[in-house]
């Protein structure tokens, strides 16, 4: 049983099941569109919203952050961009995992990304309703409050205004206890849903449902009106930019920089999702590569120019809002470009909601059409040649939870699959340079011996964590061993992943860069909290059970290979 579990794909195996599918996609993209789509996904909340907290932090030096974290991330693009090259079929890293870790692994990174994707979806869509109600409050339209947010949100802040006074309550607290006091109701229960996040995942699903033409025009048009904007904020601040707000630089030194990092790699996140539209491109194995590294550092620049105009118009300290961008304009007077920046900030988003709304249908497809998933996940429409039946079931999974919770419950989740994915996918790369299947490759990660860059890379960190570390330690001392276990286990696995990989990188002379991108993952992943791990362990399982009652016994790769494993 352990060898099916296993059992690999051969590069030629999946490049013909994807040939000899039901139907096929329509191959339209080139290089400038998927480098737009990488622009959509990337720059959507984040440039409007979480670089402002991240600047209150770490002040001007966020933007080294950004220089730091962009590095980071190019580990991970490179190695996502050696696989596009090789394995030029949707299906983004499960495709990849198949490749390199066989099926069972290929499933829990499939499984694992139709979690990151829907559940990024709903914070885009909650986020996006959020920013489109404070976009037609500015045109002086109000929607009943009712209509615009979770039933959660509003029963806490009611509980909380009759517990504590109207005096506790801040101004969007009271906004949503009103609502719940005057909602209609069916008995005792008042009706109360998010309408705008639900109808913006409707009309995207359309969109994506009628074809990759018109997904592709709605989405090169958005990005060029938002980065046009970016542009005009950039350089149109850089007037108004006080260098004496760059003083201090980092005024709440390294530890106020970093508590950003994840919020400021999670800002880059959305490269992969390209690597699903695979299929759709006239020229995958030279284009993919391009559009990633490409896209990442076009936005690498923008968010940096931004971070230092922004805190070069403002102090710092003023930056803890939800709409930094808005709001510099308005602290300076120019009222008219707060509303621009309102208006551009809805359409990011509107774009992030549709390349990833665009990236999880043809995940399930690809999972479908490897006998993983019901078959009906990989039917093309004849006449759109996209995955119909997996494009409506995901408007259901994203637009349904959307309507009734609140983003809080979701926006950590995505963290988790999207790292494991990621050091997935880096790792695949040391695998394919060890057993040759990058021989095929038409574009490579850049070789660099770590035989003993690694272990001189573990020397250094421990030298820095016993140097500038030391209120860190002091913490470490002071744990039992049940809190580490606890607490810490995620820290101590990171560790220890390093130790190990500067043996195997000493026995196997491993690719320096694709462990920097494994590395980069897993510290991010045991910076998130118990909370994230366990709802995601949980999806696991389901997961599980759902491949060993059906993916196991209907995969395509067992019926073609018996009880022999298949070697990549």
């Amino acid at each position: 049983m352990a060898s099916r579990l296993f059992r690999k794909k051969t590069v030629a195996q999946i490049i013909d099941s994807s040939q000899s599918s039901q139907g096929a996609l329509a191959k339209v993209l080139g290089v400038r569109d998927l480098v737009s789509l990488g622009i959509a996904a990337i720059v959507g909340a984040g440039i409007f919203s979480t670089i402002g907290l991240a600047s209150f932090n770490g002040g001007p030096a966020v933007s080294l952050l950004f220089v730091f974290v962009a590095v980071a991330c190019v580990f991970t693009a490179l190695s996502y961009a050696q696989f596009a090259s090789t394995v030029p079929v949707s299906g983004s890293a499960y495709t990849y995992a198949y490749v390199a870790f066989g099926e069972l692994f290929a499933w829990i990174i499939g499984w694992a990304l139709i979690l990151e994707y829907a559940v990024s979806n709903m914070v885009v869509a909650i986020s996006w309703s959020q920013y489109f109600v404070s976009m037609l409050q500015g045109f002086g339209i109000h929607l009943p409050g009712w209509l615009t947010m979770a039933p959660a949100y509003a029963l806490e802040a009611y509980t909380k205004l009759q517990e504590q006074g109207m005096a506790a309550l801040s101004k969007a607290d009271l906004v949503a206890a009103t609502a719940y006091e005057h909602a209609p109701r069916i008995g005792d229960v008042p009706i109360i849903f998010d309408l705008p996040a639900g109808l913006i995942t409707v009309l995207v699903t359309w969109l994506v449902y009628i074809g990759i033409k018109e997904s592709r025009t709605a989405s090169n048009i958005m990005v060029a009106i938002k980065v046009g904007v970016i542009l005009f904020v950039i350089l149109g601040g850089a007037f108004f930019v006080r260098p004496e707000n760059w003083t201090p630089f980092a005024p709440n030194g390294v530890e106020g920089v970093l508590t950003g990092v994840a919020a400021v790699f999670f800002a880059f996140i959305g490269f992969d999702s390209i690597s699903t539209t695979a299929e759709e491109c006239r020229n995958p194995q030279r284009d993919l590569p391009k559009a990633m590294i490409l896209c990442l550092l076009i936005c690498a620049v923008l968010y940096i120019l931004i971070t230092l105009v922004l805190t070069g118009m403002v102090n710092y300290s003023e930056l803890n809002v939800k709409d930094p961008l808005a709001y510099v304009f308005q602290y300076i007077g120019m009222d008219y470009m707060a509303g621009i920046v309102s208006v551009t900030s809805v359409v990011a988003i509107t774009s992030a909601l549709l390349v990833f709304q665009l990236a999880q249908p043809r995940i399930w497809m690809t999972m479908s059409r490897d006998g993983l998933l019901w078959k009906r996940f990989a039917t093309i429409h004849p006449k759109h040649k996209t995955p119909s039946f997996a494009t409506i079931v995901t408007g259901f999974m994203v637009a349904i939870p959307a309507l009734f919770f609140k983003m809080d419950f979701f926006v950590d989740l995505t963290s988790v699959g999207t790292f494991f994915a990621f050091i997935l996918v880096c790792a695949g790369v040391l695998y394919m340079d060890h057993s040759g299947i990058s021989k095929q490759s038409r574009f490579k990660v850049p070789y660099i011996n770590g035989r003993y860059l690694i272990t001189v890379g573990l020397v250094i960190a421990i030298g820095c964590l016993y140097w500038f570390g030391q209120d860190t330690l002091d913490e470490w001392r002071q744990l039992s061993f049940s809190d580490i276990l606890e607490h810490k286990l995620l820290t101590v696995v990171f560790w220890l992943v390093w130790i190990i990989l500067c043996v195997m990188g000493y026995v196997y002379r491993f690719s320096l860069l694709p462990v920097a991108g494994i590395l980069v993952n897993l510290y991010l992943m045991s910076q998130l909290g118990a909370s994230n791990w366990l709802i995601f362990l949980v999806w696991l399982a389901l997961g599980l059970v759902v491949y060993f009652g059906y993916g196991y016994k209907h995969s395509k790769l067992r019926s073609v290979t018996g009880n022999k494993d298949t070697i990549g």
